[in-house]
């Protein structure tokens, strides 16, 4: 699904980190694998919540062969044979084909499969890398692979480093003897290193903000990866920080056995007064002992200059950042607000550095949590706001004047982003963007949009949010500047014009500019474009009292539910668009209304002891009733008809928590595995909190708590996102939190409602609010067995703009077969029921909508 993504140009001045150069332990003994076997096994992974992949499903069945040269895998769609070809290392140590690339059916490969083109294996008809490895003993080392997007390590499943960036360094269990090493992917690098020491500090990944001479820099905080190479957890862990001679110690979560974690620290930079990159010590200690030390280069910069600034994230509780350029002069009091969404690859801190101080504004820059991140959907979507959020507090900036702009992948932030929200700008502007990714070469579906298959179409209906092309009217109140190179070969140009033509008949603040002869990234001023900002200068935010005419659609409540005084709360079929199209007068207010059950609107601009009718869809729904001010009216459809109803319980969903599997991924969440069942069951359930940990740290800069089922309490962890895994036989935890669900897995069976089934194949990913929470829900990942806890090891639900419903149930057979292996998918109602009218069962509806 990246590999359009891979071919984005690393800019200059995107490719230096703020925080300058790091300093690492010493080096351990490493092997580099300089030989193995490849073969296009044919796994497709896309944005929807299926996948297949025929390599995984023979691993699972246990009826995968140890590969050989010129051993036959398979066959493709073609009938064609799959062959396990050899690959070398070349002088960079990436695995290549010796000689052409041989696949199906011992033919050279063609231009569509050649060693290049499958980097990754990330989409299309992927491919995977066989490793071996003799150990003389039992005993772990750090497996470091780059180019792979995930990797088997004798069965177990971790993260891979799609993207090769070098800092993903996973703690793995070697047997005495031969391991085995299935990489998904082709082109890798690969290497193992053997640490010496139970916990290492990581500091090739750090977050740091900056130190801005002339403020305190008194209690600031950076963080790095602790690697716990031990067979226990680590707890009882310190981190102290030396800078100036000024020392911080901060207190360390525990490390899970075998895995890594992104920690904070503080540290105290008052004592520097230099700009220019200052050498921080850290030490980890443990009960008085230090395990490791390891130093890191903090940037320190003028009070006019560029910064970073940490922050705590909600969505998980590690550390953030985002990067300002500060205002050059003018009043604060009047100042604007831009926001900048960077490209694919691109840091937060070199998109700000690409801008010029205005002398009108600030502009902030977020980070989507990587520098590829979540494409500014999801999670990254979520980071926009907390950064804006956080500007606002921090500059007070005048509330007209807010602006949002980004760059390619940050175009496309722009278009979502802007569509998403368009109460919260004045104008937008993106620049070399493409509006939708499924219609941008990274979408990779494995699902066509065009299916009739009703269980792939309620599949497809989960991802409507990031349908750009279908909120369009949603830019209306905004000013939009569109602004791209001509001769771009990355993002083509043609995209812009796409826009121009569909907004051209609908949007009636549009400036259009194509930069001749411009490639993707021609100079600064591909973002930092004068007629871009004066553009900004002409537009403004009116106020809500000015604003008597609404037209707001949105797909999801629970991610976008209001404009201005007018408020979606609930839908009548989850995720299918609903719109709102409403005039204000003084005497009331009309419209229409599209999938909409609750309505609310607020009245305070009609004053106090004012007489208002408001009809809807034809029908009156109150008529001359005496409001007060600051009074908020609910309506509720029944039928064709509207009436005044109250506030509904927050257990109903709503914006507040309006489901799909992904929103229990939010709010400090924590990992919950289970230790109740057979060794098996046990192994997997760890094994999978740990895939996810490390799934979340790569594409979100995350860290998480992962918790045994015995050691969670809902005292403890109040209004937090819960992810259970496991089943109600192998997780303690199951009952405190799904006790009323009528989705139950047990050992080798499987409920929902009134459908049953038996064997120990089967799987569910699935959502349930959390009882007593207003806000936090609980996502099941589990299955009947072994080989159903095998089918839901992929973690799909982390990759940006994927589209999860409510819940799905699915067989080990969706693995091999797609869509054909899904037993059920749906979403639960407003009041959290399971209703056959929003549920399909076996590719047919259950019920009419």
């Amino acid at each position: 699904m990246f590999n359009r993504f891979l071919l984005l140009c690393l800019l200059p001045w995107i490719t230096t980190p703020i925080w300058g150069q790091v300093s690492q332990p010493s080096a351990t003994a490493t092997y580099q694998f300089t030989q193995g076997l490849a073969a296009l096994t044919g796994s497709r992974y896309g944005r929807e919540a299926i996948y297949t992949d025929p390599l995984a499903y023979q691993l699972y069945m246990g009826t995968l062969k140890q590969p050989t040269e010129g051993a036959v895998f398979g066959t493709d769609e073609q009938g064609r044979e799959i062959k396990w070809v050899a690959v070398a290392a070349d002088s960079l140590n990436r695995l290549r084909p010796r000689g052409s690339f041989r696949g199906n059916a011992g033919a050279p490969a063609g231009p569509g499969v050649t060693a290049g083109s499958l980097r990754g294996g990330l989409g299309g008809a992927g491919g995977y890398t066989y490793l071996t490895y003799e150990s003389p003993r039992e005993q772990v080392a750090l497996l470091n692979i780059r180019g792979n997007s995930n990797v088997y390590v004798n069965g177990e499943l971790h993260m891979g480093d799609a993207y090769s960036m070098g800092y993903l360094h996973i703690p793995v269990k070697l047997q005495k003897g031969r391991n085995d090493f299935y990489a998904r992917g082709v082109l890798i690098t690969a290497n193992l290193s053997f640490p010496t020491q139970p916990a290492l500090l990581r500091t090739d990944d750090p977050t740091l903000p900056s130190i801005r001479l002339g403020e305190s820099n008194a209690s600031l905080r950076g963080a790095v990866v602790v690697v716990n190479t031990s067979a226990t957890p680590l707890t009882g862990l310190q981190l102290t920080s030396r800078l100036g001679g000024r020392e911080q110690t901060t207190s360390v979560p525990t490390v899970p056995a075998l895995s890594s974690r992104k920690v904070t620290f503080g540290f105290d930079g008052s004592a520097i007064t230099n700009k220019g990159p200052q050498l921080a010590e850290l030490t980890l200690v443990q009960k008085g002992k230090t395990l490791d030390k390891a130093s890191v280069s903090i940037e320190a910069v003028a009070p006019g200059a560029s910064y970073s600034r940490t922050f705590i994230s909600q969505i998980d509780g590690s550390l953030q950042y985002y990067a300002v350029t500060p205002q050059s002069s003018g009043s604060a009091s009047s100042s604007a607000l831009f926001l900048s969404v960077h490209g694919a690859g691109v840091e937060a801190s070199g998109q700000a550095r690409a801008y010029k101080p205005k002398d009108w504004g600030n502009l902030v820059a977020a980070t989507n949590r990587r520098p590829r991140g979540f494409n500014w959907e999801d999670w990254g979507r979520i980071d926009a706001l907390e950064v804006l959020a956080l500007a606002k507090e921090q500059f007070k900036p005048d509330p007209r004047h807010i602006y949002l702009t980004g760059h390619s992948m940050g175009g496309h932030g722009t278009w979502f982003l802007g569509a998403t929200y368009p109460d919260k700008w004045a104008a937008i502007a993106p620049c070399a963007g493409y509006p939708t990714l499924k219609e941008y070469g990274s979408a990779d579906g494995v699902i066509p949009d065009s299916s009739s298959n009703p269980l792939e179409q309620m599949l497809l209906r989960a991802g409507n949010q990031s349908d750009v092309l279908k909120l369009t009217t949603n830019y209306k109140p905004l000013g939009v500047y569109v602004f791209h190179g001509d001769a771009d070969r990355t993002v083509p140009v043609t995209y812009a014009r796409q826009m121009r033509k569909i907004l051209g008949e609908t949007q009636p603040d549009l400036s259009y500019y194509e930069y001749p002869g411009g490639s993707h990234w021609f100079g600064d001023h591909s973002v930092d474009w004068k007629p871009l900002f004066e553009f900004f200068t002409w537009h403004t935010i009116p106020v809500d009292s000015t604003i008597n005419s609404i037209d707001f659609k949105t797909a999801n409540p629970g991610i976008s539910s209001t404009f201005r005084w007018a408020s979606i709360e609930q839908q009548e079929r989850p995720l299918i668009y609903s719109r709102i199209q409403l005039n204000r007068t003084r005497q009331g207010i009309t419209g229409t209304t599209t999938n909409v059950a609750l309505l609310k609107l607020a009245l305070d601009q009609f004053g106090s002891k004012a007489s208002v009718s408001i009809t809807l869809d034809g029908q009156s729904a109150i008529n001359h009733t005496t409001v007060t001010a600051h009074d908020t009216l609910l309506l509720r459809r029944d039928g064709n008809s509207w009436a005044v109803t109250g506030k509904p319980d927050r257990a109903q969903k709503g914006p507040h928590r309006n489901g799909t599997f992904k929103d229990a991924f939010n709010n400090r969440m924590v990992f919950v595995y289970g230790t109740r069942g057979t060794k098996e069951e046990n192994d997997w359930n760890i094994q999978k909190a740990r895939f996810d940990a490390e799934t979340w740290y790569y594409r979100g800069n995350g860290a998480v708590d992962i918790v045994a089922d015995t050691d969670f309490s809902l005292a403890t962890y109040t209004d937090r996102g819960v992810v259970l895994i496991g089943n109600a036989t192998n997780n303690a935890a199951w009952k405190l939190l799904l006790a009323d669900c009528p989705i139950q897995i047990e050992r080798n069976q499987l409920r929902a409602g009134s459908q049953q089934w038996q064997g120990d194949d089967l799987a569910a990913y699935f959502v349930w609010p959390i009882k007593n929470s207003a806000t936090a829900s609980v996502a099941v990942i589990g299955g009947t067995g072994l080989k159903g806890m095998r089918a839901a090891s992929a973690n799909q639900y982390f990759a940006g703009a994927s589209g999860f419903p409510d819940f799905m149930i699915f067989g080990l057979d969706m693995v091999r077969s797609g869509s054909q292996g899904v037993r059920m998918a749906g979403f639960f109602d407003n009041e959290w029921k399971l209703t056959p009218t929003l549920t399909v069962v076996n590719g047919q509806k259950a019920g009419t909508e």
